[in-house]
C-alpha cells in the first residue's frame, strides 16, 4: 500500500479528431473511463481538459485550435501537472500527452502505461 496520489490521466484527447467535437468528446470519455478505478484504488483522478475547458470558455474561447485555446489547453495541463504525483499515460497518439509524459519523467514523477501497475493507496 503507498499513501494516496493525484494521478494526471493522459492520453489521446483532441488527437485524430481533426477538431470533430464528437470525436474530441468520445476521446475524453476514454480518458475518463479509468477514472473510477484509481478512485477506488485510493488515488484522486485528474484529466487536464476538465480544468482547462471551462477556463477557454469563460475566457471566450470560440473554436478549438483558436490562440485562446493554445493560451489556455496545454499550459493548464502543465501547472496542473506540477501538482500532480504520478502520470498515467493511456494508449494512443497524443503530443500533448507524450510532452506531459516527457515534463513528468524530466521532473522524477512516476509515470504508469497500464491501469495494473498504479500502486493501491
Amino acid at each position: 500500500m503507498s499513501k494516496s496520489m493525484m494521478i494526471l490521466i493522459a492520453g489521446p484527447y483532441r488527437s485524430g479528431t481533426n477538431d470533430d467535437p464528437a470525436l474530441m468528446a468520445a476521446n475524453l470519455a476514454n480518458l475518463e473511463l479509468v477514472s473510477y478505478d484509481l478512485f477506488r484504488a485510493g488515488h484522486i483522478p485528474m484529466i487536464g481538459e476538465w480544468i482547462a475547458l471551462p477556463i477557454w470558455r469563460v475566457a471566450g474561447g470560440q473554436q478549438v485550435g483558436d490562440a485562446l485555446y493554445e493560451a489556455i489547453l496545454h499550459p493548464t495541463a502543465h501547472r496542473l501537472l506540477s501538482r500532480c504525483d504520478a502520470v498515467l499515460r493511456l494508449p494512443g497518439a497524443s503530443k500533448g500527452a507524450d510532452n506531459d509524459v516527457k515534463i513528468a519523467l524530466e521532473c522524477g514523477i512516476p509515470v504508469y502505461y497500464q491501469l495494473k501497475d498504479v500502486p493501491s493507496a
